[in-house]
């Protein structure tokens, strides 16, 4: 499952049974992070979730910032809210830079007006986020030739 952690709207994406596709799956409006982390570990109970790929807000130079600072407490809250439950989760932190601006770019191209621009771009923010990560992970697990 992925997630791109805003200040507004939190956006989640989950992959398909391989591990091979990302999809958009839903925003959660603004509240606070206790209760944006208990939303999210509802929804990968629901969808019986073994990781989490936070979306980790690095700058473009590599520092990190305030962000990733509140990102870096969410995943925290994530892992010690998940044991209670008895959801054996791994929450992995992973460089989101520019998948905003990339789900922007997707989003012109398609035609998706301002309206409901901004019900959408926070999930697929997020599919682009747990995709990178999919991508990732195929390439490797790849032999080299």
């Amino acid at each position: 499952m992925g997630v791109d952690l805003g200040s507004r709207r939190t956006g989640v994406a989950v992959s398909d049974l391989t591990g091979t596709l990302a999809g958009g799956l839903e925003v959660i409006e603004s509240m606070g992070l206790k209760e944006c982390a208990e939303k999210v570990l509802d929804i990968a109970e629901k969808y019986n979730v073994s990781q989490i790929v936070l979306g980790y807000p690095i700058n473009l130079n590599g520092t990190r910032g305030a962000s990733s600072q509140i990102t870096e407490k969410f995943k925290e809250m994530l892992e010690i809210s998940a044991s209670p439950r008895g959801l054996e989760i791994t929450v992995t932190l992973f460089d989101e830079r520019l998948s905003t601006s990339l789900a922007h770019v997707y989003m012109n191209q398609t035609g998706i007006k301002s309206k409901s621009r901004k019900q959408k771009i926070d999930m697929l923010s997020a599919q682009i986020i747990l995709q990178n990560y999919l991508d990732s992970k195929k390439g490797a697990d790849m032999p080299s030739l």
